[in-house]
């Protein structure tokens, strides 16, 4: 099974978004491995972002990703970074579709709500970055157990 990291940043948080985003992983039927609310240390923050360094936007993206909470949240299902991506949305805000989380929030490239790994090494790289194993909650889905069908996001009935 696929994993996935979720970051809602700072304006995400500051703008009271938190559960709105939360209720669309949940409703999209991605199991919840791990979820905390920290502040990045500007160390860690350049290590998320360490495949841009040397990019303009690398040095005022560290910055604000360690100015404010974020909250990290661990995903697991079938094809979930892929699901992830397009639940989210595209990265400028007039190229994320209306329904996706930046489409209906973001304001700027920065100020886009949401970060989401996109690629399973970065996913697993990040993921580490901010949990430690014992963080990640290995769990059946009580659903499982009543059906005895191992429920997979995005999973086609």
């Amino acid at each position: 099974m696929e994993r996935t990291l979720l970051i809602i940043k700072p304006d995400g948080v500051q703008r009271g978004l938190i559960g709105e985003v939360i209720k669309r992983i949940e409703k999209k039927a991605f199991k919840i491995v791990a979820l905390k609310m920290l502040k990045l240390t500007p160390e860690q923050a350049s290590a998320l972002y360490l495949p841009h360094k040397g990019k303009s936007f690398y040095e005022p993206t560290v910055k604000f990703m360690s100015s404010s909470p974020i909250v990290a949240v661990v995903l697991e299902g079938r094809n979930c970074i892929n699901l992830i991506r397009k639940l989210i949305g595209g990265t400028r805000p007039e190229d994320a579709k209306p329904g996706s989380i930046r489409g209906d929030f973001a304001t700027s490239v920065q100020l886009n709500i949401v970060h989401a790994s996109d690629t399973e090494e970065n996913a697993r790289r990040e993921i580490e970055i901010i949990f430690s194993p014992e963080d990640l909650c290995d769990y059946s889905l009580i659903s499982e157990q009543w059906t005895g069908i191992k429920w997979e996001a995005g999973m086609v009935t």
